[in-house]
């Protein structure tokens, strides 16, 4: 096929082509097709899921773990909607997502079309940037530029959208708009506004063909800001620091960003996608009451994290510490605790800079080190101890600890659940930087399938397990049919409770009324073996490893569906 030869939808492949996607995440529809078969054509691989968000999900996973924006390709009206929850938490977790979406002729918009409504206005509070293609000419360079905005200073969702007749051959647009011939005055005037029209929107229809690959320069801090930091850290006593999602948006900073944390010397607390930057068991990683070492602490660093809801608003901190933040955004940046230090930029390169500037000093903070790691210690004795409790079925905290017993090396484990994926943070613990997906600061149930499908693609050698919570799988269970289609072979592991029950500990204990919080003791294994999957049932314990073993070996996608018992565990971790 010649340049000459291309439709709207060949164009959009070029320009995936061009900025090294490899991945195009998707539900059918006829308002995208051509998309589809022109980024096939170009060896782009084409997933289709069964539920939009996961499309979305899946693109965001990608995002997160190459620092290179993900892809996902919906069709119009419901197919658009049907992301918001997902292109929402893209949005506050400031993942770079190019979504497309398809849309209604442009010559019919408005007119009570198929699937057609105003979703620019929808979109455009929920993304970095939106635009809406009205001429064949233009999808190059605004597919550009939608790639630069999702990456450029602070990360986030951006949204295009492709109008259908845009995307086909000029000669099968033309057969549309002019297959009636006008017999009146009115309707030859229709005729030639259409044939008008066509010809506006395809004039000149290559424009230019698409550059090169389009990548983002971390914003740099200010040099005496850094300096600054780093003469308050070297004079402090017992500082720590905590290292966030935002820490690793670009290509490679989690090599960066290990080696200056581990120059630098202070305890670490990692969090959302930073956990595992540091392996399984580094000595200067804190896992266990956090709370307790900022309160202990005379000098705080927030590399990538803001001081929200997580932190008590900040409040986590004491006053009369000295708190460092290191933030691309400058709205997070002084969120809630306006910083003694603040700077402005990526954290990577701001911590890098700050350990450049510090004296080497091996036993600066071993007394305070020492002090975390006891803690630590005695913590994990409590949970080993907690796992082992009796709970009228499978203990969660001993189900968590069985998994992390059976994981492979370099396993990736995504999190999508309340109670379990909590229970699971503080005992599973990933072996290598951006080996671990979680709901995040959003809450969102339903990551799941999306993250794993992401996940796998992006590292294919990796196995990659789910933790379903028993409420959160629900929003999943369908994408065990696209696991099985599309040959993924993920390990999920249910905890059934047969309730909701982060929210009924609270409920029942506030309010006294466990309404809207039970579920059935359904057995999730069976649905997904009607879907193609292996199916796993577990009662006790005691059979637990030889299943997980099994799964882990299979090479097919599992789900295994453990019985669970009721466990205080977390009792009083509300979160608001």
């Amino acid at each position: 096929m010649s340049w000459a030869d291309v439709h709207g939808g060949d164009l959009v492949g070029e320009v995936f082509r061009a900025q090294g996607v490899r991945f195009l995440f998707t539900l059918c529809g006829g308002h995208i097709s051509p998309i589809l078969v022109g980024a096939k054509a170009r060896g782009i691989r084409v997933i289709d899921t069964r539920h939009e968000a996961t499309a979305v999900f899946a693109a965001d996973a990608v995002a997160r773990l190459t620092g290179r924006p993900g892809v996902a390709v919906v069709t119009a009206g419901p197919g658009v909607t049907n992301t918001i929850t997902a292109v929402k938490n893209a949005q506050l977790a400031q993942s770079p997502i190019v979504l497309i979406g398809g849309a209604a002729p442009t010559v019919l918009q408005g007119r009570g079309a198929l699937q057609d409504i105003d979703q620019m206005t929808l979109l455009r509070p929920q993304v970095k940037w939106a635009h809406s293609v009205r001429r064949v000419r233009d999808i190059v360079p605004v597919l550009e530029q939608a790639f630069r905005a999702a990456q450029e200073g602070v990360p986030g969702p951006v949204f295009i959208e492709l109008p259908i007749d845009l995307l086909y051959d000029e000669a099968v647009v033309r057969q549309w708009y002019g297959a009636r011939s006008g017999r009146t005055i009115p309707e030859r005037a229709v005729q030639t506004y259409l044939r008008l029209r066509v010809a506006w929107a395809f004039h000149d229809s290559l424009g230019r063909t698409p550059g090169g690959l389009i990548e983002a320069t971390p914003p740099a801090p200010d040099t005496s800001r850094v300096a600054a930091a780093a003469q308050r850290i070297q004079n402090a006593e017992r500082p720590v620091v905590l290292v966030g999602s935002q820490a690793l948006v670009s290509p490679g900073s989690a090599d960066r960003m290990r080696a200056a944390v581990e120059r630098l010397g202070a305890p670490v607390y990692l969090s959302g996608m930073a956990r595992g930057l540091l392996g399984a068991d580094h000595p200067l990683q804190a896992r266990h009451r956090r709370r307790d070492a900022l309160r202990g602490a005379d000098c705080v660093l927030l590399a990538g994290v803001p001081a929200d809801f997580r932190l008590d608003y900040g409040n986590h901190i004491r006053r009369t510490s000295c708190l460092i933040s290191a933030n691309r955004s400058r709205i997070e940046l002084r969120k809630n605790r306006r910083p003694d230090v603040g700077i402005l930029g990526d954290a990577t390169l701001a911590v890098t800079g700050i350990a450049d500037a510090l004296s080497a000093d091996p036993y600066r903070w071993a007394h305070w080190r020492a002090q975390i790691r006891e803690r630590d210690a005695a913590r994990d004795a409590e949970i080993a101890a907690q796992a082992a409790e009796l709970t009228g079925g499978v203990n969660p905290v001993g189900l968590c600890s069985e998994i992390a017993a059976a994981l492979p090396a370099g396993a990736v484990v995504v999190g999508d659940g309340g109670d379990i994926v909590a229970t699971a943070s503080y005992v599973l613990r990933p072996d290598s930087p951006l080996h671990w997906l979680d709901p995040g600061v959003f809450g969102t149930l339903g990551v799941g399938a999306g993250f794993a499908l992401g996940a796998a693609m992006v590292y294919p050698d990796a196995q990659v397990w789910i933790v379903f919570g028993d409420g959160a799988v629900g929003y999943s269970l369908s994408e065990f049919d696209t696991f099985v289609r599309h040959e993924v072979p993920v390990v999920a592991v249910v905890g059934n409770d047969a309730s909701w029950s982060q929210i009924a500990r609270a409920q029942i204990e506030l309010l006294g009324d466990d309404v809207g919080t039970v579920l059935a003791p359904t057995r999730y294994d069976r649905v997904a073996a009607g879907f193609g999957a292996l199916g796993l049932h577990v009662d006790d314990v005691e059979e637990l490893p030889a299943v997980l073993a099994h799964s882990r070996d299979s090479g097919q996608p599992v789900l295994v569906d453990v019985r669970t018992g009721r466990s205080d565990f977390r009792k009083g971790s509300i979160s608001m």
